[in-house]
């Protein structure tokens, strides 16, 4: 649906309204605007105004209320047409840089780290999407014995993720055995995605083997090459990354049970979620979807802003969600700099 025009007039009395309404949770009044914003005309004229804005579809006027709040529509024109970003601070440029950077440099616990980044300072839920990695380089593989009868493979990843999966072996396999097959692995799986690897195991480990012992454990590689080396059939739920929901908390959005309880189902399922931030991840620049926006996927009264990190075959998507009452300007500067972070620190 189109958007209808608005006079310059109708534009700055609605970006006044939306400040209003983002900064005190508290509808505005044509008197609150005229003293707060200064626009050169009378409270009187503010009110037709607001009331025209009103009939367009941009402010919505509660029973309870002389004032009004802004609708999606409104916030839609806002971040596409009237909206300019704000710098990031330069003690939250620092902040962001020392706890992303601070700690394992694995790619799970580095979302992890700047979802919960995000979130704090933004105060709004922080939340990242783990990269798809069938099409990611395989760089290392790690065998480990657990048990006399149990393997742990490890695959580490370009970009640093890392993928642990368990194999049964028979009890007596020999230690030596492990030894040569991970060479083997390496020289010849190294380099290749996981997609690759899976399409032409056997034929690359075809007389690898100089003992039984080694040969036994390559062919079990062989036969099960679909299920060692598949992420495709993860459950994309389980990629999604949060931050700290409770941020969220002390938000006049989330004061009854209802909208806390919707929002604790949202970080408990994640499917809808994982969903709307897997078709992101081919999307550059900041993204944001707002209120009924999500087709059903998020709760009403929710915007998601996210923006992509990559490096080489690795892209996924990270942000914030928090109600649509949210300070866009400051937000999305946010999230575009902790997207930098992210994809410098994977391509260092």
């Amino acid at each position: 649906m189109a958007i209808p025009e608005l006079t310059e007039r109708e534009r700055q009395v609605l970006a006044a309204v939306i400040r209003s309404y983002v900064e005190t949770a508290e509808p505005a009044g044509s008197r609150t605007v005229s003293r707060r914003f200064g626009l050169g005309v009378s409270p009187a004229t503010i009110r037709n105004t607001m009331s025209d804005l009103e009939e367009k579809g941009f402010l919505f006027h509660p029973h309870t209320s002389a004032g009004r709040i802004p609708t999606d529509k409104a916030y839609r024109l806002y971040v596409d047409e009237m909206l300019r970003v704000a710098p990031v601070e330069p003690g939250h440029r620092a902040r962001l840089a020392a706890e992303i950077r601070g700690g394992t440099a694995t790619l799970e616990s580095i979302l992890k780290r700047a979802a919960q980044s995000l979130g704090v300072l933004s105060q709004e839920l922080g939340v990242a999407l783990g990269p798809r990695l069938d099409e990611t380089v395989l760089e290392r593989i790690e065998l480990m014995r657990l048990s006399s009868e149990r393997l742990m493979l490890v695959l580490s990843l370009r970009g640093g993720a890392v993928r642990t999966i368990f194999i049964e072996v028979r009890g007596d396999l020999g230690d030596d055995a492990l030894a040569v097959v991970q060479v083997v692995l390496n020289e010849r799986l190294g380099g290749l995605t996981l997609s690759q690897v899976r399409a032409s195991l056997g034929e690359r480990l075809r007389d690898a083997a100089s003992t039984t012992d080694s040969r036994e454990l390559l062919n079990i590689f062989v036969q099960e090459a679909d299920q060692l080396f598949d992420v495709r059939s993860s459950d994309v739920a389980d990629a999604v990354v949060l931050g700290q929901a409770s941020v969220l908390a002390d938000q006049p959005e989330f004061a009854t049970g209802d909208r806390m309880r919707r929002l604790i189902e949202l970080t408990e399922t994640r499917t809808g979620l994982a969903q709307i931030l897997s078709a992101r991840r081919a999307e550059t620049g900041v993204q944001i979807s707002i209120g009924d926006e999500h087709a059903g996927a998020l709760p009403g009264g929710l915007t998601l802003v996210t923006a992509q990190y990559s490096s080489g075959s690795l892209n996924g998507v990270i942000g914030v969600i928090g109600p649509t009452r949210m300070p866009y300007d400051k937000v999305v500067a946010l999230v575009r700099h902790t997207s930098s972070l992210v994809t410098d620190l994977l391509d260092g």
